[in-house]
């Protein structure tokens, strides 16, 4: 074997042990950051939210309703409750439900004659939440960020229009949050969050004719409340 040859084999060698012990830290840090010891790994919270919808539709369908007809749904205010699981003191698994609350329609477009409040329903909606907090344990100040999955049911649904029968499908979409934990004590402090969730409904109606359209209802909520730790 030439000196070169040699010398690019010892070196081959050297950084395939580097790599491999690389390697290794970068497991053993990932397991340690896990078995990090949390105080206090359980975190409830309970506040008011608002369901702020940004709603879109495909259009109305159906035999005898006039082109450009559509519909807006409106925005609601409820209660909300949380619980999260911090597995490290940087990550969390997060369980939100609120009561549901009663999403309106209004008619528009070509129909906007019907008015206010011709659909009505009330929305189940929990969401499943990874988050990851910023700063340290004892910090009083914590902003963290999350995503995660939303179910939507829509429950009582009920219309003003002339049909025997109307139904909304459940959705599952994507959510993301942000949001920041105040400490103001060391079991008790105070939250605020702002989330996007994606929710879509297809509606049918049926009757003397069937109508039929796709909600995107494009909802933002904004959260805020108390929380206790333990």
């Amino acid at each position: 074997m030439t000196r070169s040859m040699r010398s690019f084999a010892l070196a081959a060698a050297a950084l395939a042990a580097g790599a491999a012990q690389a390697q290794s830290g970068a497991w053993s840090g990932l397991a340690g950051a896990f078995a990090q010891p949390v105080a206090q790994p359980n975190v409830v919270k309970g506040g008011a939210i608002y369901y702020q919808t940004h709603s879109k539709t495909d259009g109305i369908r159906g035999i005898g309703i006039p082109p450009g007809a559509d519909a807006k749904t409106g925005n609601a205010w409820t209660v909300v409750a949380t619980y999260e699981r911090l597995l490290t003191p940087h990550l969390g698994v997060e369980a939100v439900i609120g009561w549901p609350p009663t999403i309106k329609a209004r008619a528009t477009g070509t129909v906007s004659f019907l008015g206010d409040d011709v659909l009505e329903a009330k929305n189940v909606s929990p969401t499943l939440l990874l988050n990851y907090h910023f700063g340290g344990e004892g910090d009083a100040l914590r902003p963290y960020v999350g995503a995660g999955l939303n179910y939507t049911r829509f429950a009582d649904v009920r219309t003003t229009l002339p049909v025997d029968r109307v139904e909304m499908g459940d959705s599952w979409g994507w959510a993301v949050q942000l949001g920041v934990d105040y400490r103001i004590a060391p079991q008790w402090g105070l939250f605020a969050s702002v989330a996007r969730v994606d929710v879509q409904s297809k509606l049918v109606a049926t009757g003397a004719t069937v109508l039929t359209t796709t909600i995107d209802f494009r909802p933002v909520t904004y959260a805020f409340g108390v929380s206790y730790r333990f």
